[in-house]
């Protein structure tokens, strides 16, 4: 064979010179995505790849035509569909309350984030860390695991989301000394105590977000005779929503359907009347945190009294909303460092150490 400049070349060398091209090509930046952690989240759904970070941020909801049953979107394309869609055209959550409600639709969902992340060019099937309620039945665990392989993971791990959450806000699980964590999600409010790698006491309460969107929802339409939708609602909340009144309020206008004379109308709503709207659930979730306090030893509790409560979950960032838990408990509280992000750093943690976690907290049912 004859190289380029007119010497003699190899065959073998050539094969030499190839193969090492393709280690280093399989080499780089771990060019193949063989890991993903997943937030699948009843709200929103996080996607995260060691070496890339969060690549994924997407509202869990999958767009489907009506009569074929078959996919048309996913994720924020879908979520701009809701409330605005012909006949022909349903849009779904496939999770309610944290747990799968629709499995053909969730492993659409899946597949469909999977493919996002690992890219066309991919030829390895990733492992997969997905976070699940601490509430979750074998059942719907297994369904989760089943869901992620048949929609291209080569094995799936299910972790619950407090150990996870615990681990994205800095929380050294693995210690002796206890933590608490309220995880406040779209579909479930999670409150639990850390310890040693895993959860001495917990509950999962289905309240969360979605609710405070429906609350708000039914708030003005009792109070205004307004009808307003989901994406309002959650907007209102995003903009001027608080747990407790204030002298300073926030104010927002928004438009809805005016429900006496059926024409549209606008509205100026005030931050306290949304905190008047949102406490009945937030003091079922105070309650819970005083459930799980009663359900704990006495040494980890005067370690939570000490360090205080983490608050993460993207239900977590409701203005004063920590003021509001040290007010309900007289424990200090404070707010995680990006609080909607915990729960898929904690699966990004687990990711990076997959063969330690593996024989410890992967284990724990």
């Amino acid at each position: 064979m004859i190289g380029a400049h007119g010497e003699r070349c190899n065959p073998a060398s050539l094969r030499g010179a190839r193969l090492h091209l393709l280690a280093s090509l399989l080499g780089k930046h771990h060019m193949f995505t063989r890991k993903i952690g997943i937030d699948l989240g009843t709200a929103n759904t996080i996607v995260f790849v060691p070496g890339k970070g969060f690549i994924i941020n997407e509202p869990t909801i999958v767009a489907l035509s009506v009569p074929e049953n078959t996919v048309l979107a996913v994720g924020r394309e879908a979520k701009d569909m809701i409330g605005r869609t012909p006949d022909t055209i349903a849009a779904y959550r496939p999770l309610k309350d944290g747990v799968i409600a629709d499995y053909y639709i969730t492993k659409a969902m899946l597949k469909y984030f999977i493919a996002k992340a690992v890219g066309r060019m991919n030829i390895f099937r990733p492992e997969i860390v997905i976070s699940v309620p601490a509430g979750i039945t074998p059942t719907e665990r297994r369904a989760v695991i089943n869901a992620a392989k048949e929609a291209g993971a080569k094995e799936a791990y299910v972790v619950k989301e407090p150990i996870l959450a615990a681990l994205g806000a800095g929380i050294p699980v693995n210690s002796y000394s206890g933590n608490m964590i309220i995880n406040i999600g779209g579909g479930t409010s999670e409150v639990a105590v850390v310890s040693l790698g895993g959860i001495v006491s917990w509950t999962s309460l289905r309240v969360a977000g979605n609710k405070f969107d429906q609350a708000i929802i039914d708030y003005i339409k009792k109070k205004h005779s307004l009808s307003i939708g989901e994406q309002t609602a959650e907007a209102i909340k995003i903009e001027i929503g608080t747990a407790l009144p204030s002298k300073e309020q926030l104010e927002f206008e928004v438009r809805g359907r005016d429900l006496v004379s059926g024409l549209p109308k606008d509205l100026v709503i005030r931050s306290n009347e949304i905190a008047e709207a949102i406490t009945p659930h937030l003091l079922d979730i105070a309650g819970s945190v005083q459930r799980v306090f009663n359900e704990t030893p006495p040494e980890l509790v005067a370690d939570i009294m000490e360090k205080g409560i983490v608050l993460s979950g993207g239900g977590s960032q409701i203005r004063y909303l920590d003021e509001f838990f040290k007010r309900m408990t007289g424990v200090s509280c404070f707010l995680a460092p990006e609080p909607l992000f915990c729960v898929a750093k904690g699966a990004g943690l687990i990711l990076s150490h997959l063969d330690v976690y593996k024989k410890t907290l992967l284990n724990k049912r």
